[in-house]
C-alpha cells in the first residue's frame, strides 16, 4: 500500500527534496516529513533533482521499487525563466494562425508583445477564414485551401511550433474550427510539428488567450525535453512504474507530466506557490531562496491569492491563472558590493548555485548576503573565520539594505499600512531579521528551509471546466450538474482519489447583450492524490528521449511586469503635451484614459483595453491623436460620432475595428451630404466606447472633442442626453456596420426608443456586435446637451490610480478618485453572492458584499460606517444601478442610485470591475460619484433615473457635480 509522497523544489541556488509519510501527516511536530535534503542546483537541473531524491529515499529507508512511493512531484519556475530572460536557446519561433477573417486585422498577433520577445518568437502570422459568432454560428467556414497555403509558408520557414486561435473557440464543441485546422495541418506537415489550440490554454479574450498560447508553444520543445529528462532520472532512481511524475501548477495543484509537457504555461509559477499551504488565517508568505525572494499571500482556503483576471508575464498580457507573487533579487547568493564612498548594495545579481564555491564562508572570493548573515551570528554555515575581517560598519549597512529591500517588497503585497503576519520559509531565511517594519509577527514553521518541497509533496489534484454554454432551451441546474460531473471526472483522471473530490468553485457569468442566454461557466473540483490502479509512467514524445542532458541554467526569477509598457515614468510629476490649445496624446495619456474609462463605465461599457491597443498602435505607426476643448471650436461646426453596439464579450473576441466605424461613417456622411468634420465626438465615456473617438481622431486626422454625451455608461442607445432632451439628430439618421460587408442605414423611426429596438435587433443578427455611427452633431449641442471634458476626467482618474499603485498606496485609491469628483466611499468587503439572468439581451443581476471576517482579513481595513453584520447589495443591468446597505434584519437603506455613478473597484489592483467580472470572493471597494446635473431633470430621471430601471425609490444626489478641469487648460 503506497504511503509516501516525494516533493522537489528546483530553486536558483538549491534543489530541495522532502519525503512525507502520509500516515504521520497529522503530526503537528513533523507534518509527516521523515527526511529532507538540500542539494546545490546543478547546471543541468535534472542531476540535482536526481541526487536530492536519491538522498531522501536513502535517509528514509524506503525501497523505491517496492511500490510504497505514491508520487514524485516537482515544482519549478524553470519554464517561465526562459520567457523572462528572453533566452533564445530555449524559445522557439512560433507560427500563429487566426481563424477570424474578416475580423481582428487591426490587432495582429504579437500586437502587445515587448519588441525583444516579439523578435524571438514571431516566426509567421496569418489570419484566415474561420471562427464562431457568440451564438455558435460560423463567421465563415474554414477554407481548406487557405490552411494548405499557410502550411506551405510555415514549412518553407522551417517552423515547428504552431498556434491556432479561433474567434470564440470556447464555443467550438464540434471541433470544426481549431481542431479541424489542426488536423489539416498535421496532414500537411506531419505529426512532428507541435500545434497548440488556444481553447486548450485559456478562455474568453482573444488577445490574452492568443498570447498565452504563443508563450506555451514557444517553450513547448524545451518543456518536453526537460520533462523527459525528469522521467529518465526517475528510471535511474529505480522508482516503480506505479510512481507517477507530477508537476505543480500555478494554483498550487498537481498536473501530470504528460499534461505539463503539453501545457507548460500552467506550471509557470508553480515553484513560488508550493510554500503556500493551509494556515488558520491569511498571511504573507516570504520565501527566501538563494537567488530571489518570492512574496505572496496565503488565504485561509489553503491556496495562494491569485492575480487579477489579466496578468502580464515578461510584459505580455495573458489570462491564464497565476498567483499574485512579487519577486525581488534578494537571496543567500546575492552579491554584496561596497563602492568607493562606502555605499553598500545587495543584489539583484547572485552567484546562484555556485554559492558553496564562490561565497567567502566557503573559501570563495565573492562577498554574498550569506557571508553577511554568518558574520552577524548565523551558525552552521561554512567557516565563520573567513569573514571575521568584515567590519561591523559594513555588516550593519548590508543588513539595513537587506531589511529595507524586504520591507518594501512585503509592503507592495499589502493593501493597507497596517502591520501584517509573515510566514518565513526558504533556505535563505537566515538573512531575514525577526523585526521588520510593518510586520507584527514572523512565523518560522518546521522544515521551513525545504517548505517548497514539502508543499509540492502534499499538493492536491484539480479538475477544471471553463466553458461557454448556450442556456436557451436548457435547464441551468442540469447543465451545472453535468459540468460538475465533468470537473470531478477530470480531477479523477488527473489522479485524484474519487472519494475525496469536492467541488471547490462554481462561477456563472452570463454574457451581456445577447438573447440566447450565452453563459460562461467555471467549475473547479479538488481532491487528494489517489493510488494509481496500474502502471502510469506517461509518455512524452519519443523525439525528445535523447539529448535530455542539455546544460540548463537554473531558475532565476519570476517577473510580473507593469501594465502600461512605459517603465520608469514618475506619474506624480508627469505632464501632458499641449500645443496650440490642443492636447497631443502619448501612450501614457492613453493608458490613463483607458483606466479612467473603466471606472466611469460603472460596471458596463466593456473592457477598454482592446481599444487602448488600437489607439496605441496608431501612435506607433506615426499618426497623431489630439484632443481639443469645445471652446476652441465654432459653435456650428459638425462633429462625427462613432461607437460600438452590442456585447462587450464579442468585442474581446472579434476585436472591434476602427475600419468598421469608418465604413459606417462613410455611408452616413454620404447620405447626409457632409464631406468634412471639425472633430470627433464620444457618445459614451464609460468603458470601451470612451476610447473610440480617440481612435477615429487618429484615423480621420482631426482632433477629438474633450467630452461625451452621457458622462458614464448606460445600457441602451436612447440613453444619450441629446435624445433625453429630444434634440434633432440625437440618433438618426444612423448607420450600422458589421465588418463583414454589411452596412445598414436607418433614416426614420417613430421615436428614439424604436431606434434602440431596431438597431439592437440588427446587431444581434450581425453577431451581437457592430459599429454604430449616429447623426453628426453641432458643437453647441455637444456642449449644451453633453458632458464636457470627460476625457480630462478619465485621464485624471487613471492618473490617480497609477500614482497610488506606484506609491504602493492601494487603500488610497478611493480617496484619490473622490478628490477629483464629489462622492462617497460606500463600502469595502468581499463579494459573497452574485446572481445573474439574461433578459432582452441585457444582464440583470445583483451582487452582495460582506465586510471581511477577521479570519479573511489580509490587513486591517476600516470599512465605511456600517454595522458589522451589514451587507452592501448592488443590483445591475450591465451597469450598476443602485447600492443598498442591508442590515441583519433584512431592512435596506439606499446608499446611492443612478444617475449618480456607482463603481466597484478591485481592492487589489484599484481597477474598475465590469459586472461580467463579479464573482464570489473578490475583494472590492465601492464608490459613488456625482453624475452630470443634466440627468437630474424630470426628462433625465425618466430616462436614466431609478424609475427607468423599475425601481420605486427617489433620487437624491450623492453630492454636487464638479465640472472636470480641462487638462488643456491646466497644462497649456
Amino acid at each position: 500500500m503506497p504511503r509516501y509522497r516525494i516533493g522537489v523544489d528546483v530553486g536558483g541556488t538549491n534543489t530541495d527534496a522532502a519525503i512525507i509519510d502520509l500516515a504521520e501527516s497529522s503530526n503537528p511536530r513533523t507534518r509527516g516529513v521523515i527526511a529532507s535534503h538540500k542539494e546545490e542546483t546543478t547546471l543541468n537541473v535534472t542531476d540535482g533533482i536526481e541526487t536530492a531524491v536519491r538522498k531522501v529515499i536513502s535517509d528514509a529507508g524506503v525501497n523505491p521499487q517496492d511500490g510504497e512511493i505514491l508520487s514524485l512531484t516537482i515544482g519549478t519556475t524553470h519554464f517561465i525563466n526562459a520567457v523572462v530572460q528572453a533566452d533564445a536557446r530555449r524559445l522557439s519561433k512560433v507560427a500563429v494562425i487566426r481563424l477570424a477573417s474578416p475580423y481582428t486585422f487591426e490587432h495582429p498577433p504579437f500586437v502587445d508583445f515587448p519588441p525583444h520577445l516579439k523578435s524571438l518568437m514571431n516566426g509567421h502570422t496569418g489570419i484566415i477564414q474561420g471562427g464562431l459568432q457568440i451564438d455558435g454560428r460560423s463567421i465563415n467556414e474554414i477554407d481548406e485551401r487557405e490552411v494548405i497555403q499557410q502550411a506551405k509558408e510555415i514549412e518553407a520557414k522551417g517552423i515547428k511550433d504552431i498556434v491556432l486561435v479561433g474567434v470564440f473557440s470556447a464555443l467550438d464543441f464540434s471541433g470544426k474550427n481549431e481542431y479541424l485546422a489542426r488536423d489539416l495541418l498535421f496532414r500537411e506537415l506531419g505529426p512532428e510539428v507541435n500545434i497548440v489550440c488556444s481553447r486548450d490554454v485559456a478562455q474568453i479574450g482573444l488577445i490574452e488567450r492568443e498570447n498565452a498560447s504563443i508563450l506555451n508553444a514557444s517553450i513547448g520543445t524545451y518543456a518536453r525535453r526537460t520533462i523527459r529528462g525528469f522521467q529518465n532520472a526517475m528510471k535511474r532512481l529505480g522508482l516503480a512504474l506505479t510512481c507517477p511524475l507530477y508537476l505543480t501548477q500555478n494554483d498550487g495543484t498537481l498536473t501530470s507530466a504528460e499534461d505539463a509537457a503539453r501545457l507548460p504555461i500552467r506550471t509557470f509559477s508553480s515553484g513560488a506557490t508550493n510554500s503556500m499551504r493551509e494556515t488558520p488565517k491569511s498571511m504573507i508568505v516570504v520565501d527566501v531562496g538563494g537567488t530571489t525572494t518570492d512574496i505572496g499571500v496565503l488565504l485561509p482556503s489553503g491556496f495562494p491569492r491569485q492575480a487579477a483576471a489579466f496578468i502580464e508575464v515578461a510584459g505580455v498580457r495573458t489570462n491564464f491563472s497565476m498567483p499574485d507573487v512579487n519577486s525581488i533579487g534578494l537571496g543567500g547568493g546575492s552579491r554584496v558590493r561596497i563602492d568607493a564612498v562606502g555605499r553598500v548594495t545587495v543584489g539583484p545579481d547572485s552567484v546562484g548555485h555556485h554559492l558553496t564555491r564562490e561565497a567567502k564562508v566557503f573559501g570563495g572570493q565573492v562577498l554574498t548576503a550569506t557571508d553577511i548573515a554568518v558574520r552577524s551570528g548565523a551558525g552552521g554555515i561554512g567557516n565563520a573565520t573567513l569573514v571575521a575581517d568584515l567590519t561591523d560598519e559594513i555588516v550593519s549597512r548590508a543588513r539595513k539594505v537587506t531589511t529595507k529591500l524586504l520591507e518594501n517588497a512585503v509592503d507592495r503585497m499589502k493593501t493597507s499600512p497596517e502591520d501584517c503576519t509573515v510566514l518565513l520559509v526558504g533556505g535563505g531565511s537566515i538573512l531575514i531579521p525577526q523585526q521588520l517594519k510593518g510586520v507584527h509577527e514572523v512565523i518560522i514553521p518546521p522544515f521551513h528551509d525545504v517548505a517548497n518541497a514539502v508543499g509540492a509533496a502534499i499538493a492536491k489534484v484539480s479538475g477544471d471546466v471553463d466553458t461557454i454554454e448556450i442556456l436557451q432551451n436548457q435547464n441551468l441546474p442540469d447543465v451545472l450538474e453535468r459540468l460538475k460531473k465533468l470537473a470531478i471526472s477530470k480531477a479523477v483522471a488527473a489522479g485524484a482519489d474519487p472519494a475525496s473530490v469536492l467541488i471547490a468553485e462554481i462561477n456563472i457569468l452570463p454574457v451581456q447583450y445577447v438573447t440566447n442566454q450565452t453563459t460562461r461557466i467555471i467549475v473547479k473540483a479538488i481532491g487528494e492524490l489517489g493510488i494509481p490502479k496500474e502502471a502510469i509512467l506517461p509518455k512524452v514524445d519519443d523525439e525528445y528521449q535523447t539529448n535530455d542532458e542539455e546544460e540548463t541554467e537554473a531558475a532565476q526569477e519570476i517577473t510580473l511586469a507593469g501594465s502600461d509598457g512605459e517603465k520608469g515614468i514618475d506619474y506624480q510629476s508627469y505632464k501632458p503635451k499641449i500645443v496650440d490649445n490642443q492636447w497631443i496624446l502619448n501612450e501614457t495619456d492613453l493608458f490613463f484614459i483607458q483606466e479612467g474609462c473603466g471606472v466611469l463605465g460603472t460596471g458596463g461599457g466593456g473592457n477598454p483595453y482592446p481599444a487602448f491597443l488600437k489607439t496605441r498602435q496608431i501612435l506607433r505607426e506615426g499618426k497623431e491623436i489630439r484632443i481639443i476643448d469645445h471652446s476652441s471650436l465654432a459653435e456650428g461646426a459638425a462633429l462625427t460620432r462613432g461607437c460600438f453596439m452590442g456585447s462587450p464579450s464579442v468585442g474581446s473576441e472579434r476585436l472591434t475595428a476602427g475600419a468598421d466605424i469608418m465604413e459606417a461613417g462613410k455611408e452616413l456622411a454620404k447620405f447626409c451630404g457632409i464631406s468634412s468634420f471639425a472633430a470627433t465626438l464620444c457618445d459614451e465615456i464609460g468603458g470601451s466606447n470612451g476610447m473610440q473617438s480617440l481612435l477615429m481622431a487618429g484615423l480621420y486626422g482631426i482632433p477629438a472633442l474633450d467630452g461625451d454625451l452621457l458622462g458614464r455608461a448606460y445600457p441602451q442607445l436612447n440613453q444619450v442626453l441629446p435624445a433625453v432632451y429630444d434634440r434633432p439628430n440625437a440618433l438618426i439618421p444612423c448607420a450600422l456596420c458589421d465588418g463583414d460587408g454589411n452596412v445598414i442605414l436607418l433614416t426614420k423611426a417613430k421615436n428614439d426608443h424604436m431606434v434602440e429596438t431596431l438597431m439592437r435587433t440588427v446587431t444581434t443578427e450581425m453577431g451581437s456586435s457592430a459599429a454604430l455611427c449616429c447623426a453628426p452633431l453641432a458643437v453647441r449641442d455637444a456642449r449644451d446637451y453633453g458632458v464636457p471634458r470627460t476625457h480630462s476626467q478619465a485621464w485624471r482618474i487613471g492618473r490617480a490610480i497609477a500614482i497610488c499603485r506606484q506609491t504602493n498606496n492601494m487603500n488610497g485609491i478611493p480617496d484619490a478618485i473622490l478628490a477629483l469628483q464629489n462622492g462617497v466611499c460606500l463600502f469595502t468587503g468581499k463579494i459573497v453572492n452574485c446572481s445573474r439572468a439574461i433578459r432582452a439581451g441585457f444582464t440583470w443581476g445583483e451582487i452582495r458584499i460582506a465586510q471581511l471576517p477577521d479570519e479573511e482579513l489580509e490587513d486591517t481595513v476600516a470599512a465605511p460606517a456600517a454595522a458589522p453584520a451589514s451587507h452592501m447589495v448592488i443590483p445591475f443591468q450591465n451597469e450598476n444601478l443602485c447600492a443598498y446597505i442591508e442590515e441583519e434584519d433584512g431592512s435596506r437603506k439606499l446608499a446611492a442610485t443612478v444617475p449618480d455613478l456607482i463603481s466597484v473597484l478591485d481592492s487589489q489592483s484599484g481597477s474598475n470591475l465590469g459586472s461580467q467580472d463579479y464573482s464570489y470572493g473578490l475583494r472590492v471597494t465601492v464608490i459613488a460619484m456625482a453624475g452630470c446635473p443634466l440627468w437630474h431633470s424630470e426628462a433625465g430621471l425618466q430616462t436614466g433615473g431609478p424609475a427607468a430601471f423599475g425601481f420605486d425609490h427617489s433620487f437624491a444626489p450623492i453630492g454636487e457635480y464638479v465640472t472636470p478641469r480641462s487638462v488643456i487648460e491646466e497644462y497649456k
